[in-house]
């Protein structure tokens, strides 16, 4: 192919490597492996060159029939091949900082032949896809052992703002020992970066955000990707294309194929999770994931992921649902205590942010917990502030939540707020179609869709979208999918 003849020969030293054979062509580079001449041990060699816009060799007007630099193919091809070169340094800086046993550890880079260089440690070991064909069905705790470690460096990774956007099995190694390691980033990019993110996708992997350049993408992007990387261990089956999925969704869910023999309930509902299409209702950072697949639950997820995540639902929504929606709902109480009582959610959530700040995202759990047992929000705090080791902090956590919480004479009340909730929805879609959209929806989760359209109503850019949004709040998936056939076709209708 084109791109091999174009690669450094075999033999060919470059510093103080030799170059013993091309294994990988991508669109940003090459990648060689090589023997480190100093230390007599193989390495993987990346080097700069983007195929489609430069080429090896003198221009005819410079260099030699055996040049090896590279250049830009045309002159308008300068700035966008500079700038992709200043990139690819900084990413190898960056990549080099990264100390993870599941991520591949870059060495050294170094500039030479008018381009630059990237020394990663060489993976001994088989690839994912070549790995899982003789092992299947893969154990649960054998999934775990290459998925968990690999969730781990990613969060590693996006601590740095960094992405990897290329998760598959064909870039996941298992080496001889049996651990995983991640490779192949050059696709990685910066969330924080001055220049959109390029749309590179891998079908089956990639979510709906990578197809766009001017997408928001995030910790969430890669966690699609390992999520489908688990389903096709857990499966065998491919993830449908992230694009088939927008509205009506053909792919089964794990937790309804995966052999229950093999897989716990908990463990197929994470990897939907993290699978869901909206961005939005996936777990949004690696720690999240993590809890869940560990079986210790923080109640982070987003309110649109719930209802079809929790397997074990008997209310309608529970109180950490309530707080993520804005509303005031009444607290389920445990069977020794008398009555249920109603807490406003607003503040629960106002307590659970700060007490993150002290002890973590296990605060989520702590509030909710209290919130059952306590008949008061100030009974919340003096429960939760407990958790807190150190005095000093403990007690301006208290004084700071108690006058917080306490409600000043000019806030408005419930139904004042409940009344300026109506009216924002009301500026973005007819009345009419609002009070359509609670009716059809409290048929499935009763009087609480009228908060649901509300605050539904403040996201969604047309009432197509409005439906998809409240539909998640519906359970069962087969009532789900029904809900939004028939809410739409008959909106279609009127």
């Amino acid at each position: 192919m084109a791109t091999a003849v174009q690669s450094l020969p075999d033999g060919h030293i470059i510093n103080d490597y030799v170059i013993d054979k091309l294994v990988g062509v991508g669109g940003f580079g090459l990648t060689y492996l090589a023997t480190d001449r100093n230390l007599n041990l193989p390495v993987a060699l990346k080097e700069y060159f983007p195929t489609d816009i430069a080429r090896r060799g003198g221009d005819g007007r410079e260099g030699s029939a055996d040049d090896t630099s590279i250049r830009p193919s045309a002159d308008e091809n300068r700035d966008t091949f500079q700038w992709g070169l200043t990139r690819f340094l900084d990413e190898a800086r960056t990549l080099a900082t990264f100390r993870h046993p599941n991520i591949v550890r870059v060495m050294r880079f170094f500039q030479a032949n008018e381009t630059a260089y990237m020394v990663m440690e060489f993976v001994q070991g088989a690839a994912l896809n070549d790995w899982v064909q003789s092992r299947r069905p893969l154990p649960q705790t054998v999934i775990e052992k290459i998925a968990l470690p690999l969730i781990e460096g990613l969060a590693v990774i996006h601590r740095t703002s960094y992405l990897h956007r290329d998760i598959k099995p064909a870039n996941i190694y298992i080496r001889e020992d049996g651990s995983p390691v991640l490779l192949d980033f050059g696709s990685a990019r910066s969330t924080s970066g001055g220049r959109d993110l390029t749309a590179i996708v891998s079908p089956g992997y990639a979510p709906v955000e990578q197809y766009s350049e001017s997408s928001t993408q995030g910790p969430w992007t890669d966690l699609y990707a390992i999520g489908g990387v688990m389903y096709w261990m857990v499966t065998g089956k491919k993830p449908v294309d992230a694009t088939a999925r927008l509205k009506n969704d053909p792919q089964p869910s794990a937790a309804s194929i995966g052999d229950p023999a093999i897989y716990t309930a908990a463990f197929l509902k994470a990897i939907d999770w993290a699978l869901m299409p909206d961005e939005q209702a996936r777990p949004q950072s690696s720690d999240e994931l993590l809890a869940q697949l560990r079986g210790q639950p923080q109640g982070a997820m987003h309110p649109t992921a719930r209802a079809s995540f929790d397997p074990d639902r008997t209310q309608p929504l529970a109180v950490a649902e309530a707080a993520a929606s804005g509303s005031t709902r009444t607290v389920p109480t445990p069977q020794d205590q008398p009555t249920s009582v109603p807490l406003d959610t607003a503040q629960l959530k106002e307590i659970e942010t700060e007490l993150a700040r002290h002890i973590g995202p296990l605060a989520s759990m702590l509030v909710r917990k209290a919130a059952k047992k306590s008949t008061t929000i100030e009974g919340v705090i003096d429960m939760v502030t407990r958790e807190i080791d150190d005095e000093d902090e403990r007690g301006a956590f208290t004084r700071k939540m108690k006058e917080n919480t306490r409600p000043p004479s000019s806030q408005p009340s419930r139904g004042d707020r409940s009344e300026i909730a109506t009216k924002l929805a009301a500026t973005r879609f007819d009345v009419e179609i609002l009070e359509r959209a609670e009716k059809r929806l409290a048929q499935h989760i009763g009087a609480i869709a009228r908060v649901v359209v509300k605050k539904a109503a403040m996201k969604a850019r047309d009432e197509g979208e409005l439906y998809l949004i409240i539909a998640d709040e519906i359970a069962d998936q087969n009532d789900r999918k029904a809900f939004i056939r028939k809410a739409i076709s008959a909106s279609r209708k009127v």
